[in-house]
């Protein structure tokens, strides 16, 4: 007899959530975790902890740029580093505490050490062996090394380490111009940092909907940040206290350096297996690292699955949770399912930005006849009324059929706004069927209304 029914390699959003679902499907489970604490990357050193900073900063911004306009006048505010840094750890705390009580709740068995499997169905914790009829493999990712670039964590740093600096340095070069690097780039900015973003490509976040990256990079210009774009990096060098960093200009052909006193390399993330054993049994493995499994999240290895960063697709946190629970469904004998179309992806700065479904230059390769519905926030009452009136909703429907193909927006509560288009989507909608529902006055959510009446005979309040 197997000691559990389901080991769950890795605690973090995809670990935790396929162990409560398996557990409320009756299965025997327990999830091996390497951290001290629950909930991965995510809420240890990723999502929540830069959310917090994010609140943080964005309160800071509207008390110095805004307060007064409103009639809220008194001490201008200052920033108090080491105190914002406690704020963001009972942050995270609380989270990790959270999910600690969720496992507990549906008798999750929490098995603290790094995992290792050994043999099928055998999941080594050092010295301790466990065996399990199902092993899933939810090992996340971790940053990605940079050609030329050492992290010391100090000076160099990683996402990680730029949630713990020691104090708010007067120069920040930032390499890479995607989530991560624009999110804690734009927290240091409205802190009082000189940021300089260097991206290798010729326009930020790569893969968005060409308009709102246009957008946002104009938004973020005028908030301080500066941009290097076309950009490749070929060194960094750190001394105590500084950096020199030295990157070619790919269009001139020239070589540049300059100085930072930190330097952010947010250039990706890759799958974290180092240690798995999974390859040592005969595991197989894609070109780029992941592990390879099927549509059923199965690998090759009977009893082996795996779910999250560590496999194809976006490295979302939400992604990993919906293939915990689909797994989850499919150990219990059921159907799991994850609609891989309806993933809404989110950037935190401020305005937000969010997407879900194809974009413009997706459907115009593919061939697809589309229509656009768009709507200024500078249109909607309530986004005035609070200084955010910047951005725009995208939809983009099917011009014969109506249906929608995909939704970008940029803009206030962006990353909340968009879930009304993934469950329309979900449920095949048209861009009508979101133009002919009401939505209460006045709430950004007219924004989405008004980019639907858009698609069809005309918003109302453009």
């Amino acid at each position: 007899m197997a000691d559990y029914d389901v080991i769950i390699i890795g605690g973090g959003p995809g670990g935790y959530v396929c162990a409560i679902r398996c557990a409320q499907l009756g299965l025997k489970t327990a999830v091996v975790e390497g951290r001290e604490t629950l909930g991965g990357t995510c809420l240890n050193v990723g999502c929540i902890p830069s959310k917090a900073l994010l609140h943080a900063s964005h309160m800071l911004h509207e008390a110095q740029h805004n307060f007064a306009a409103m009639g809220l006048k008194g001490k201008t505010q200052s920033v108090d580093w080491k105190q914002m840094l406690t704020y963001k750890q009972e942050t995270i705390d609380q989270n990790t505490a959270g999910v600690s009580f969720l496992l507990k709740k549906n008798k999750v068995d929490h098995i603290k050490g790094w995992g290792k499997i050994t043999a099928k169905g055998e999941v080594t914790v050092g010295s301790d062996k466990h065996t399990a009829k199902n092993i899933v493999i939810a090992t996340g990712s971790e940053p990605s090394a940079l050609k030329g670039v050492e992290v010391d964590e100090k000076v160099v740093v990683t996402s990680t380490g730029a949630l713990e600096l020691n104090k708010v340095p007067k120069t920040l070069a930032v390499i890479g111009a995607g989530v991560i690097g624009l999110e804690l780039g734009s927290v240091y900015a409205r802190l009082g940092s000189d940021v300089t973003v260097i991206e290798f490509l010729d326009h930020i976040t790569p893969g968005m909907d060409s308009e709102t990256a246009k957008v946002l990079q104009r938004t973020l210009k005028k908030q301080g940040l500066k941009f290097i774009l076309n950009a490749a990096v070929q060194s960094v060098e750190a001394s105590k206290t500084k950096a020199k960093l030295t990157y070619e200009d790919r269009k001139k052909n020239e070589i540049h350096t300059m100085d930072a006193d930190v330097v952010l390399v947010a250039t990706g993330r890759r799958p974290f297996t180092d240690n798995l054993g999974f390859t040592d049994l005969g595991g197989e493995m894609t070109e780029r690292g992941q592990v390879k499994t099927d549509a059923h999240w199965k690998t090759n290895i009977d009893g082996i699955y795996a779910i999250g960063d560590v496999i194809e697709g976006p490295m979302l946190a939400h992604k990993a949770e919906d293939e915990g629970m689909g797994v989850a469904e499919v150990l219990a004998g059921n159907h799991g399912h994850v609609n891989y179309g309806v993933i809404p992806g989110v950037i935190y700065t401020t305005p937000e930005v969010a997407s879900v479904g194809k974009t413009e230059e997706q459907l115009k390769e593919e061939g697809v006849d589309y229509k656009i519905g768009k709507f200024s926030f500078k249109g909607n009452g309530r986004a005035k009324a609070v200084h955010q009136g910047d951005g725009f909703v995208k939809i983009l429907a099917d011009k014969t059929t109506d249906r929608i193909l995909g939704c970008h927006l940029i803009g206030p509560s962006a990353g909340d706004l968009i879930h009304e288009i993934c469950v329309a989507m979900e449920f095949g909608a048209s861009a009508q069927d979101v133009a002919m529902t009401c939505h209460a006055h006045p709430t950004f959510s007219e924004a989405m209304r008004e980019a639907a009446l858009a698609c069809g005979g005309g918003a109302i309040h453009a």
